[in-house]
């Protein structure tokens, strides 16, 4: 029986998360389609929503996807407590760089208080930082999470694109509730991370699980694995994903509601062992 739920810092959540990005950036839906969206999310079961103060078009808009979560949380009909929201700073963007690495204690102070009034609450559940600053000590990134938590701003803190040496670095000055990288069938760098943060009991967020080429999904192995279980091959990818660790939740995005109907559907896909072995021996 495949395991629906994983424990993530205080909650358990369905097992299968949402990646909202693409739901802020250039080429993004209207606000009104993405509010739908994120409606299907919810209706399909699924309560962990990944979000970042950088989520935008352009910088005037930092804020932009925090504030279209929250717009669809207000705007739902269902149970409302049921959703976690994860945000994350630490990155900004320039109108000449898509991504500008800024792990300041000042900057992260901007990017939660941002982040706090656009999500429209007092408390962030789940706080990371987004990405490591080079510029910038890392334990100086750290404390700046300590304190936002310290002041009642974030209730859990955790890491996103890090490695092994920082994260063990991390653990000795904080509680890391989670840990978010990409991993996928197609990038499996950071597989070892995922299976210390299993040893360590911490949730491992899989972003970009469903690989980034639209003919990832179109590999012969992972269409005849699928055409096996009467599954669709983006179901088979993320039950790959699940199978790594019994900490690993993978946040797939989408656009549409039923890309995200669809991905939810991965949660009880339980694959084979030989499923797996031939997933694992397939060319990235």
């Amino acid at each position: 029986m495949a395991n629906t739920h994983r424990k993530v810092a205080d909650r358990e959540v369905m097992s299968i998360g949402f990646g909202a990005m693409r739901l802020g950036l250039e080429g993004r839906p209207s606000a009104e389609d993405s509010v739908g969206t994120l409606h299907a999310a919810f209706d399909a079961g699924v309560q962990l929503i990944d979000t970042a103060v950088n989520y935008c078009s352009s910088p005037e808009e930092f804020g932009y996807d925090e504030a279209l979560v929250a717009r669809a949380l207000r705007e739902w009909s269902g149970d409302r407590d049921q959703i976690s929201v994860i945000c994350k700073g630490g990155v900004l963007r320039t109108e000449t760089e898509q991504v500008l690495l800024n792990g300041t204690p000042e900057n992260l102070r901007w990017s939660c208080d941002t982040s706090l009034r656009s999500l429209g609450v007092d408390q962030i559940w789940l706080y990371l930082l987004h990405g490591v600053d080079p510029k910038v000590p890392f334990e100086e990134s750290i404390g700046a999470l300590i304190e936002l938590q310290r002041e009642g701003k974030v209730q859990h803190i955790g890491l996103s694109n890090i490695g092994r040496r920082q994260l063990v670095q991390a653990q000795e000055l904080m509680t890391v509730a989670s840990v978010q990288n990409g991993l996928s069938l197609w990038n499996r760098a950071s597989l070892p991370l995922a299976h210390l943060c299993a040893e360590l009991g911490i949730a491992f967020h899989a972003y970009g699980p469903l690989g980034s080429r639209s003919q990832d999904l179109m590999n012969p192995t992972l269409t005849s694995i699928a055409t096996r279980h009467g599954r669709s091959p983006a179901q088979v990818a993320l039950a790959w994903v699940l199978a790594q660790t019994n900490t690993t939740i993978p946040i797939p995005g989408g656009r549409r509601p039923e890309s995200v109907r669809d991905s939810a559907a991965a949660s009880d896909l339980e694959l084979s062992e030989q499923d797996l072995a031939e997933l694992d021996s397939m060319q990235q």
